[in-house]
């Protein structure tokens, strides 16, 4: 199934407005608010039940995008991006001065990565701005894989469910950070953390 272009168009509206959207990406349902915005992002973790000390993770449509939250690419990301981008690995950058305590978790870092679920990409390609990625569920639930259950979770919580039938649901993206020049896992995920630096000595 494709999500209307009408939806889509729906869903920048809402998220432009302060808004919470609920979209498919290539591992569960995420939950995108605007990252800049205070208000959206507490709303976002009280929606969630969310912890205010962890970081929300934000997906953007394009190297570029990087540049609005990240001071800075760590060297060896950039293989890391050219062979797992659009994919899922969250790479950790260090975060911009300013960016929202919401966000970083008050880390000074934050988690970035590119989804290659075909909605996922329309909606940042139409929207133009990074989009928060946070897992869809109450905190402590599995991550929704559908949109009835998103709809079940959380029911009027959530302003728009874009419904582009069910995601995989496996293992959340891979975390990776970088530590005194050298690529380190922060959290196991879909890619084996062992297949990545594989594919970077190959």
């Amino acid at each position: 199934m494709r999500v209307p272009d009408a939806a889509i168009r729906e869903a920048v509206r809402v998220v432009r407005a302060g808004g919470v959207v609920a979209f498919p990406t290539e591992t569960c349902y995420g939950l995108g608010v605007d990252p800049f915005n205070n208000q959206a992002l507490a709303r976002l973790f009280a929606v969630k039940g969310r912890q205010r000390l962890k970081p929300v993770l934000v997906l953007v449509r394009d190297r570029e995008q990087i540049d609005r939250l990240a001071t800075s690419v760590p060297p060896p990301f950039l293989p890391v991006m050219a062979r797992f981008w659009p994919g899922p690995v969250t790479l950790v950058f260090p975060a911009r001065p300013g960016l929202p305590e919401l966000l970083t978790g008050n880390t000074g870092t934050v988690g970035i990565r590119r989804s290659p679920h075909p909605c996922a990409a329309r909606l940042l390609e139409r929207l133009g701005s990074p989009l928060t990625a946070t897992s869809a569920n109450r905190s402590g639930a599995a991550p929704a894989r559908t949109a009835g259950e998103i709809k079940a979770a959380f029911g009027r919580d959530v302003d728009l469910v874009l419904d582009d039938g069910a995601t995989p649901g496996n293992l959340p993206s891979t975390l990776v950070g970088c530590r005194n020049g050298r690529l380190v896992c922060l959290r196991e995920g879909a890619i084996p953390f062992a297949r990545i630096l594989a594919s970077l000595e190959g």
